[in-house]
């Protein structure tokens, strides 16, 4: 890994999780200083979750954590939604025996990781994000994918931020991605799609609440 995919990789992962409040600047001094790098890959990593829209750039003023929104939240969810449902039926459709296992072993990692009392924050998100681009991985299409990727990092920095603060769920979210991983095996397509929906449309309903407390 080069060093401007590893500022590109921490800078991303700390924008996501709120480690920089919404339309902070970026300064490349502070930023060289906390991570440890000189300017140039740094710069390079900042082009590039601008265009992810992580960032934004303004002109003779440098670079700021973008900001968030009611609006931009509803906008990035309903992109999601296409895209991942479109994903999904590519899946289950051209899936074979190998995908089929990788989402049950994803889906059995996830699960582990959450009986943990006191377990590692990071490794249940990575595991959570491993389960979801499980479900899509036999789709055959790269740029559905990378669109993936990119409407998965804006939705969290929605996600992590209210779920922190809403506490402990009254959701049985192991029991959602279950039934969504059930319906996935079972080539369900309907129910598949369905029960993702709504998996996100109820994450949704935390969001705008925490949004509207604000």
């Amino acid at each position: 890994m080069t060093l401007a995919e590893k500022a590109y990789v921490s800078l991303r992962k700390d924008i996501v999780e709120g480690c920089f409040a919404p339309e902070s600047p970026l300064r490349l001094a502070d930023l060289s200083e906390r991570y440890g790098m000189g300017f140039s890959p740094l710069r390079e990593a900042l082009n590039r979750l601008q265009a992810e829209r992580l960032v934004t750039a303004e002109s003779l003023r440098g670079f700021r954590v973008s900001a968030r929104s009611l609006a931009e939240f509803e906008d990035a969810l309903q992109a999601r939604l296409l895209v991942e449902t479109e994903a999904l039926r590519l899946s289950i459709a051209k899936g074979d025996d190998a995908w089929e296992a990788k989402v049950v072993a994803t889906l059995y990692a996830l699960r582990q990781q959450t009986k943990r009392e006191g377990g590692d924050v990071d490794e249940l998100k990575t595991r959570h994000h491993a389960f979801h681009r499980s479900l899509l991985a036999a789709c055959g299409s790269d740029w559905l994918l990378d669109f993936f990727e990119r409407l998965y990092a804006a939705t969290e920095r929605y996600r992590i931020p209210a779920l922190t603060a809403a506490g402990p769920q009254k959701r049985d979210i192991d029991a959602e991605h279950g039934a969504i991983a059930e319906a996935v095996l079972a080539r369900d397509t309907t129910a598949a799609e369905a029960l993702l929906r709504e998996h996100y449309l109820r994450t949704a309903v935390t969001i705008r609440h925490g949004m509207s407390a604000t």
